[in-house]
């Protein structure tokens, strides 16, 4: 279901540009919590970010509008878009995205959790500020505007309902650099500005510069002040008159005023631009020169504003938690969506249980360990693995060396220990330390492997799993380290350590490597589907790559058979047959469960991005 619903086509909407090409996919991602502002220009809405879990505003505006040309406001949006982003300020509302479909053009841009000046002059008592707080807005705005001029961006509509105010007393400069758009879709007065805030030159539609950025902030900082518009009118003609004539001096409001303070508001405020100053910083350090403490009106401004938005903050906020849980990312699937760490800990669990199994099994081959021990010890490293798996595939290799080595010759079992360490320290350094999901799958198949007494006909069931969570390299790397761990660990003669002909005879089978490979490359191939999934925004799980990711593991199962006896397919077993049939449809089923359930987003380490 769309962001927001579509208008139905006009005759003039046959005109438009094709919509942008991500414009479905990015409004997918966002849910609708609320509307803070609607009307003739459109409307503002507060939207959840599934991906990133945060909010953003999303401004939509109409295409056509008094019979505005859909492809030249696109032009002017997508223009003034561009500006807006390249003014990165503290002070300045920020841009994240811009896209349009048919009937609408949406700017994305950052949320900022608080309220407009313009309700907070409405709630608060005199509807006026207080000096310190006035100091704190002009400063602020005098800030980000003298940004702006310097990059050449004019804002031409600066006004109260466009200054935000956050929870920590930041004020923010919004829809900078919106005049254009809004003058192309026929909003407002003649340059895109506000009638009551616009100067002079701004109502006749003369040449426009910094000065008449001056002349608004001024406007606003009078109502601020004095708790009304000097300039509030029902059309250009009277507000034009209302600037001619002059507006009351402050001080006969606010006799406590500085002098200075008054002095460069009524500057600012002249008729003409000849008579009022292009520097936006001069004017912000005169008029708060004397003023009052912006630290303090900061400050006084944070309070003031959790107090009045005290009241439905725990309301809306269990609504937001609320929907997250029922928002589906298909990236993050069911669980995942709901639960962040779901994903973490599915990956604990299994390298808690798999390196359980691989204790168990290693400490079990060894004589003279009371079972209790095993048992005791396997719970330990499982819990510790589950924990951290890159400390339980550490835990697995340190037991492993041990167990070569132990109750045999030295001579004889320290190089083949030291071939172990140096392809786990390689596999380490790689792709051991993080993510943690490919010491997943490395211990996961190594406990496969050794279910099956170091055999790989359940290796598919890993590789779907490291498909899943990594990269092409990463998934082949850690499921054949697995095996290969799996295979030396049961090759460990009791009593008599792992030597060098020992480990060589364990490896030098072509039916165990020639599965092994088969089922690194199916999973190396489907882990790239996946990365080419990833790169889809479409909101939908693609079931192309889904369907040929779980052909891939179901073929996978079903030639280890035949790889591991190359000369003797007829002679295999109903039950050897079975067994490979059900490892591949196990890990096709592995697959479908856990793109429903964690989505297809998979960790690959920096090393393994292409």
């Amino acid at each position: 279901m769309p962001l927001f619903p579509s208008q139905q086509p006009s005759r003039a909407a046959r005109r438009v540009p094709e919509p942008g090409a991500g414009a479905t996919g990015l409004l997918r991602r966002y849910r609708p919590l609320e509307t803070r502002a609607s009307g003739g220009f459109g409307s503002v809405e507060i939207c959840l970010d599934s991906r990133l879990q945060r909010r953003v505003a999303i401004k939509r505006i109409p295409l056509f509008a008094h019979g505005a040309h859909g492809a030249d406001i696109m032009a002017d949006a997508l223009a003034e878009a561009r500006t807006a982003s390249m003014l990165p300020h503290p002070h300045i509302v920020s841009m994240i995205d811009f896209t349009y479909d048919a009937a609408y053009a949406y700017l994305v841009m950052e949320y900022v959790d608080g309220m407009s000046l313009e309700e907070f002059l409405a709630q608060v008592d005199g509807h006026s500020l207080t000096f310190d707080e006035a100091a704190c807005i002009a400063d602020a705005l005098a800030q980000a505007l003298a940004y702006a001029h310097e990059n050449g961006a004019l804002h031409l509509d600066i006004k109260p309902a466009n200054v935000l105010i956050d929870r920590n007393g930041t004020v923010k400069l919004a829809d900078f650099g919106m005049a254009k758009l809004t003058s192309a879709a026929g909003f407002g007065g003649a340059r895109g500005g506000t009638i009551g805030y616009m100067s002079s030159e701004q109502l006749r539609g003369d040449r426009v510069d910094e000065r008449s950025d001056v002349f608004s902030l001024a406007c606003v900082l009078y109502e601020s002040l004095c708790g009304a518009a000097p300039f509030r009118a029902a059309d250009p003609l009277d507000s034009l008159n209302l600037i001619t004539r002059g507006v009351e001096a402050p001080s006969e409001l606010l006799p406590d005023l500085p002098a200075s303070a008054e002095d460069a508001l009524l500057a600012a405020l002249s008729p003409e631009a000849d008579g009022r100053s292009a520097d936006v910083a001069a004017f912000g350090e005169r008029f708060c020169s004397e003023l009052g403490s912006v630290r303090e009106g900061r400050r006084s401004l944070a309070r003031i504003i959790a107090q009045l938005t005290s009241d439905d903050e725990e309301e809306r906020e269990q609504a937001a938690a609320e929907g997250r849980g029922w928002d589906i990312d298909p990236e993050e699937g069911l669980l995942g969506s709901r639960w962040p760490a779901a994903r973490r800990i599915f990956s604990g669990a299994v390298s808690g249980v798999s390196l359980a199994a691989i204790c168990a099994a290693t400490l079990g081959a060894l004589d003279g360990i009371d079972p209790a021990a095993v048992l005791a010890v396997s719970i330990a490293c499982g819990a510790a693995a589950a924990a951290a798996p890159q400390i339980g595939s550490a835990l697995a290799f340190t037991g492993l060396i041990m167990a070569s080595v132990s109750a045999g010759n030295p001579l004889a079992t320290v190089p083949a220990a030291v071939l172990v360490l140096a392809a786990a320290s390689g596999w380490w350094l790689v792709w051991g330390r993080a993510p943690g999901q490919a010491s997943c799958v490395l211990m996961a198949a190594w406990a496969l492997g050794l279910s099956a007494q170091g055999a790989c006909a359940p290796l598919p069931i890993a590789a779907s799993l490291a498909a899943l969570t990594l990269g092409g390299a990463a998934s082949a790397g850690s499921l054949a380290l697995g095996a290969v761990a799996a295979r030396l660990s049961h090759a460990v003669a009791p009593g008599a350590g792992l030597g060098v002909g020992e480990l060589m005879a364990a490896l030098a089978d072509p039916p165990f490597l020639l599965g092994v490979t088969a089922c690194c490359l199916a999973s190396a191939v489907a882990a790239r589907l996946v990365d080419r999934a990833r790169a889809v925004r479409e909101g939908t799980r693609p079931p192309a790559w889904l369907l040929a990711a779980c052909g891939l593991m179901l073929l996978a199962g079903c030639a280890l058979p035949a790889l591991a006896h190359p000369m003797e397919i007829a002679s295999l077993s109903t039950a050897q047959v079975a067994c490979a049939v059900a490892a591949g449809a196990a890990s096709s089923i592995l697959i479908w469960l856990y793109v429903h359930l964690f989505g297809y987003r998979n960790d690959r380490p920096e090393c393994d991005r292409s």
